[in-house]
């Protein structure tokens, strides 16, 4: 009889069980959410392409009768990482040129090779080369700067990725303009044809201010601000952009580019190693955020952020790779996270300077925040967008675990990842990409490289 009313009271719990799309469960859910809730045996329950509720295992599976099922009970779910800076098309440039400074790389290789390489197509294998490596390693939007964008934005919605695309504007001729009025106009079409994409948030990506004049910044802003789209821009980088800046103007090129009104609308800057504390009093008046690049600035000896600065003052900062053509070779965000931690305790010679659930925020809730997107990606929280990832810990380097937020800083890679959900779709389960033709990208990047390397010998 008591066996009769326990199957009765499930099958009455069963029949008034919310119906949804998904429950995702694993050993924790690290939430990110603003108490930083880690939830043992926890659960995500999806409807659509929106996380409805985030609890344990067994409150959700009372609560929700799921069409689908993902059980994790060796592994975490986690936030999809978001990757405030990267230029994805490059990546069938990896490798080119290394160990050289980067005004070197950009003018004596890249810039060079880009003029005799660059097309659609090739931005199109490269985007897809890139966003196979990233879905792989658990990022989930990332933020670009490059040409043909809209062939980027074409293929991140393929692979079933989140971006926020800038066009490039830059003052020479380049594949796709040849002035910056033209790269204006063509950025103009790119932020119509995109407004309101479920998945693609365009942007109006300016290069820098020493291959920019001042009036063509103005009206990259006075664009931005016309489609209350981001205005993304390369700051600060090198001691020599800065040198030269206050050599030309007498100021820095943060009070150079506040002098012209940039900062007056959505801005993402990135790098921002060589800041004052001027500079960043000036990015929080406006609400600037910024893309940290720890293995970019170490690798092109350009210098460290001031991070920890960055971060006192309430400014919002993210994490981003940078281009993988020389820069760092790779768009492994867990890289990135570990290293923005490192980074700073050699710089302060303080252990605790910037401790692991900071940097692991600045590769999820803060990056979201830096770019404007807080109230729709960054945590796992009910009402946002479904995009979260789920990492082993049944890898050697995940055992012991004493603390989630450490074991995923310091010991889990990108390797670990094992299943990615976008927008409510499952893109990558058991680290197999279900949207993309890894074979046939991995053989096209191989051809490409070969065209690469003969017109370099040229």
């Amino acid at each position: 009889m008591r066996r009769i009313c326990s199957l009765f009271l499930f099958a009455a719990s069963l029949a008034n069980a919310e119906a949804v799309d998904w429950l995702v469960t694993a050993r924790y859910v690290v939430s990110m959410d603003a108490n930083r809730r880690v939830i043992e045996h926890g659960a995500v329950a999806v409807e659509g392409q929106r996380i409805v509720a985030v609890g344990t295992e067994a409150d959700l599976a009372h609560r929700y009768q799921p069409k689908q099922r993902l059980s994790r009970p060796d592994a975490l779910i986690a936030p999809g990482l978001i990757n405030t800076h990267t230029h994805a098309a490059m990546s069938l440039f990896r490798g080119v040129a290394d160990d050289r400074r980067l005004q070197d790389w950009l003018e004596n290789y890249i810039f060079p090779a880009e003029a005799k390489n660059l097309s659609p197509d090739f931005v199109r294998w490269g985007t897809r080369l890139a966003c196979l490596e990233m879905l792989l390693s658990g990022t989930t939007t990332f933020t670009d700067g490059y040409y043909f964008e809209d062939v980027v934005a074409e293929a991140a919605k393929e692979a079933g990725m989140r971006g926020v695309l800038g066009e490039t504007v830059i003052g020479f001729p380049v594949a796709d303009a040849k002035t910056p009025a033209d790269a204006l106009a063509l950025t103009e079409k790119f932020l119509i044809r995109f407004h309101d994409d479920p998945l693609i948030t365009p942007a109006v990506a300016p290069h820098a201010i020493y291959t920019n004049t001042d009036d063509t910044l103005r009206a990259a802003r006075a664009l931005a601000n016309k489609y209350n789209a981001p205005l993304l821009m390369h700051v600060s980088e090198t001691k020599k952009e800065n040198d030269d800046v206050l050599a030309k103007r007498g100021v820095s090129p943060v009070k150079a580019l506040d002098a012209i009104g940039f900062f007056n609308g959505r801005t993402l800057i990135a790098h921002g190693v060589w800041l004052d504390d001027t500079d960043i009093a000036i990015l929080k008046k406006h609400g600037t955020g910024v893309a940290h690049c720890p293995s970019s600035n170490m690798k092109l000896s350009s210098g460290a952020a001031p991070v920890i600065k960055m971060l006192a003052s309430g400014i919002n900062v993210g994490l981003g790779p940078d281009g993988p053509a020389g820069s760092n070779n790779d768009f492994d965000m867990f890289e990135e996270i570990d290293l923005a931690a490192k980074l700073q305790k050699l710089v302060t010679m303080d252990p605790q300077s910037l401790p692991a659930t900071v940097a692991l925020e600045m590769a999820t809730i803060s990056g979201a925040r830096a770019l404007g997107l807080d109230k729709e990606i960054g945590s796992l929280e009910p009402g946002k967008r479904a995009d979260f990832i789920t990492v082993s810990l049944g890898t050697p380097n995940a055992v012991p675990l004493y603390d989630v937020y450490s074991q995923m800083v310091y010991a889990l890679k990108g390797s670990n990842v094992n299943d990615v959900m976008i927008d409510g779709k499952a893109v990558v389960v058991n680290r197999r990409v279900l949207t993309l033709n890894a074979p046939q990208i991995i053989a096209k990047a191989r051809e490409y490289g070969e065209q690469v390397r003969r017109s370099l010998a040229k």
